[in-house]
């Protein structure tokens, strides 16, 4: 029985050239699902908001030193946090991984004080909106409806002040 290759998260700036395949895809993904003008999403944040004097962070998974996901964090307000470029490489899908991206993200921003997470996902990104409600995120619009007359899907997540343990952790 082989194991699976152990994971290493690296938080790293948007310049590291380890992050390219993480915009690459993504401007791919979202150039095929929503047209040429999607790019501008990928450059619509300056890339300083993903870094901790900002509020905000950006990690990689790296397999056998090799990015295979990624995501990323902004400040939305002093006590959320924006989940952004959340992103498997395409040879790496129905891993997991994107669970695991989230899970950290929700960590790190829990650790940098932040007590909720919120986030948008294009209509067109059903594994993305699947993604959120199985990892327990609340829709902020109508589940029922087209998501194409919705425009952008936006979910919230509250974080738990437990502490492992399963006590309160004190603030």
């Amino acid at each position: 029985m082989t194991s699976a290759p152990e994971l290493t998260v690296l938080q790293v700036p948007v310049s590291d050239p380890r992050v390219r395949p993480l915009l690459r895809e993504l401007g791919q993904e979202y150039s095929t699902r929503y047209g040429k003008d999607a790019h501008a999403e990928i450059s619509r944040y300056p890339d300083e908001e993903f870094t901790e004097p900002y509020g905000g962070l950006l990690l990689l998974l790296l397999e056998r030193g090799e990015p295979v996901a990624g995501g990323a964090f902004r400040r939305y307000d002093a006590t959320t946090a924006e989940l952004k470029r959340i992103w498997t490489h395409s040879a790496h899908r129905r891993r997991g991984l994107a669970r695991r991206v989230v899970a950290e993200l929700e960590r790190e921003a829990g650790t940098r004080g932040y007590r909720r997470i919120y986030l948008t996902t294009g209509p067109r990104q059903p594994e993305a909106r699947g993604l959120y409600l199985a990892t327990g995120y609340t829709p902020l619009f109508d589940t029922e409806a087209d998501p194409e007359t919705i425009g952008p899907l936006a979910f919230e997540k509250h974080l738990t002040t437990e502490a492992p343990t399963g006590k309160a952790r004190e603030l």
